[in-house]
């Protein structure tokens, strides 16, 4: 097999895979139905595997196809930006990050630690995916992304090198829909024994160090429900399902997003965040834009004070 793709028939693919079938490539590209065909099979030579089927009259894309056509997007996207570039060189380019986000990183803080991208003094356009840490550094390692942002450092092996950047850390604010924090009044940490509780489900940094500070405070609360996915665990809360522990860093925008009031915060609960990156020293702009913030302001700054009534739990 050739180590050198041939973009040619990658475009006469890509076209196919668009079109939805042959006929109506070759009106795009003005090429005949047997040329494509021929075009679209030298490609799967090339590649070692099928990448389209028969489906009744029409095409369909194998998995393997499926895949070829996700990169074949990325590289005639910036094919055109070159493109677009070279045609008028006033114009400031959009510089383009590709940002991984771990499955099991709260949302409002994986765009907390983002936001600052798209502060910066040029256009930026962000490509952001949510995956498993295996499937992220995967895509890491093959410099499919400029960064990983979690929760927890990523492993590094021999076949697969990934290096952590700790971005800061914080507690944990616990957080409820005002109905439920009036029921269950101002004596926080103590107000959690028996109250309902949302929490993420096992596997989770999270949840590992939630776990852990609920045992050394002696507290059992009821935990009504366990969510994989935090959007739905901040929509439960939202409807006085339950209490909702967050990581403080990003309690202002949970209580202006769902109408939630603050019962306290567990300082002695604590959450480190990571970029991880496949090297050792981050060149990237958008990237050190990223970390720079995280260290000088995301994780420096004091959280506003809590509520009236509630008070933050008592250090071990």
């Amino acid at each position: 097999m050739s180590t050198t793709l041939n973009y040619h028939w990658l475009r006469y693919f890509w076209m196919v895979a668009r079109e939805g079938g042959l006929r109506r490539a070759s009106e795009r590209l003005h090429v005949s139905q047997p040329t494509i065909s021929a075009q679209v099979k030298a490609l799967e030579d090339q590649l070692g595997e099928k990448l389209t089927r028969r489906d009744g009259r029409g095409l369909a894309l194998t998995e393997a196809g499926r895949r070829v056509f996700e990169y074949a997007e990325q590289i005639f996207a910036l094919g055109d930006e070159l493109t677009a570039s070279s045609a008028n060189e006033g114009a400031l380019r959009p510089l383009r990050v590709a940002i991984g986000v771990t499955d099991a990183l709260p949302k409002l803080v994986g765009y907390a630690i983002m936001r600052p991208v798209f502060h910066l003094d040029r256009p930026v356009k962000a490509v952001v995916t949510e995956a498993s840490v295996a499937d992220l550094l995967v895509q890491l390692a093959a410099h499919r992304l400029d960064v990983v942002l979690a929760d927890e450092p990523a492993p590094s092996t021999p076949n697969l090198r990934a290096f952590n950047h700790e971005l800061g850390e914080c507690g944990v604010s616990f957080l409820a829909h005002p109905r439920l924090a009036a029921k269950l009044g101002k004596k926080f940490p103590r107000s959690l024994d028996g109250a309902p509780l949302l929490l993420p489900t096992h596997g989770t940094a999270l949840r590992r160090s939630l776990d852990q500070w609920l045992l050394a405070q002696a507290l059992t609360p009821n935990v009504v429900a366990e969510f994989d996915d935090a959007a739905l665990l901040k929509i439960a809360a939202a409807d006085g399902l339950g209490v909702l522990p967050v990581p403080t860093v990003a309690e202002h925008e949970a209580l202006e997003r769902y109408g939630l009031v603050r019962l306290g915060r567990a300082e002695d609960c604590r959450q480190k965040f990571y970029a991880v990156s496949a090297e050792r020293k981050l060149t990237h702009p958008a990237v050190t834009a990223i970390t720079s913030a995280a260290r000088t302001e995301m994780f420096t700054a004091k959280p506003k004070r809590a509520a009236r009534g509630a008070r933050p739990a008592r250090r071990r």
